[in-house]
């Protein structure tokens, strides 16, 4: 029997209708987005208008409990996802080229950004779940050679790391140098960026245009604050100056918990009035936790 028979599709898990919805995909016989075969072009999304073609399709995704919160005090990593909404992001997962985290994240929590809490797949079936690859943007080159994420391309469970880091004002280039130098003995590709003189940063557009140059047609960012607040300031000024996107979809994963004034949240120094305008498209609840998926128009 052909793996994409209708028999066979129908025993396939299936990503939540709230990502197919989102992103206009379905599952069929012939064609099922989270499974990768090599023989066949899966559809994912992407760009959706010609000057969107420059980057890739992004993403931005977070869990945050009732008052805003992402991260405990000084960025200590907290569980607030339940296990049927950490599900849900590992579909999710499967539906991007790529996955991209910051380095306070990778540092906190030391990450594997695979797609290990998904349902198996039929035994005998001749495919695997698609795996996004890791991106860090690791200005300075901090993440560790002994990180997950490498460790798991090492042994064969997961697609080879990419640092994004800087290019200039690095204050110690011997360093700089012997952190790439092991990074890139450990498996990892370094991709240096030029930054920001004003900010010290890599530019948003910048990192986006690059990711598109090297393959990657969608983008799925999972914070951490840094992260989700350059995202949504990249957006902002976008929406400002009328240029393309930076963000295209939105999806928030609310807990039944309250984290306190320590912790750390993303919506400081961002202006409503100036934020894209998002439209919603679904909500759903995931065991404790509610999901909202949004679409910036």
């Amino acid at each position: 029997m052909s793996p994409h028979s209708s028999a066979a599709s129908q025993t396939l898990p299936r990503p939540p209708s709230i990502l197919l919805d989102l992103y206009g995909l379905s599952v069929t016989p012939e064609e099922h987005p989270s499974i990768f075969d090599p023989s066949r072009e899966t559809a994912l999304p992407g760009p959706r208008s010609p000057e969107a073609v420059r980057r890739p399709y992004v993403t931005l995704t977070f869990a945050q409990s009732l008052d805003a919160k992402i991260a405990g005090a000084g960025g200590k990593q907290l569980a607030l996802s339940g296990k049927e909404s950490l599900v849900m992001t590992h579909w999710m997962r499967t539906l991007h080229d790529a996955i991209l985290i910051g380095i306070g994240t990778a540092l906190n929590d030391n990450p594997q950004l695979n797609t290990r809490h998904l349902p198996p797949l039929p035994a005998g079936y001749p495919h695997g779940y698609r795996l996004p690859r890791p991106i860090v943007l690791d200005t300075h080159l901090r993440l560790s050679p002994d990180c997950k994420l490498l460790k798991n391309y090492q042994a064969g469970r997961g697609r080879r790391p990419w640092i994004i880091c800087a290019s200039q004002n690095v204050a110690d280039t011997e360093t700089f140098a012997q952190r790439a130098a092991a990074l890139r003995q450990a498996g990892a590709r370094i991709v240096e960026l030029s930054v920001d003189q004003s900010s010290g940063l890599i530019a948003i557009p910048d990192l986006l245009a690059a990711l598109r140059e090297s393959g990657v047609r969608s983008l799925m960012v999972e914070g951490g604050a840094r992260v989700i607040r350059s995202f949504l300031s990249a957006a902002q000024r976008s929406a400002d100056a009328g240029t393309q996107k930076a963000v295209d979809a939105l999806v928030v994963t609310v807990a039944p918990t309250l984290v306190g004034s320590a912790g750390v949240g993303y919506g400081m120094e961002l202006h409503a009035d100036a934020l894209p305008t998002f439209q919603h498209v679904r909500t759903e609840t995931f065991g404790p936790d509610a999901v909202t998926a949004l679409k910036v128009v």
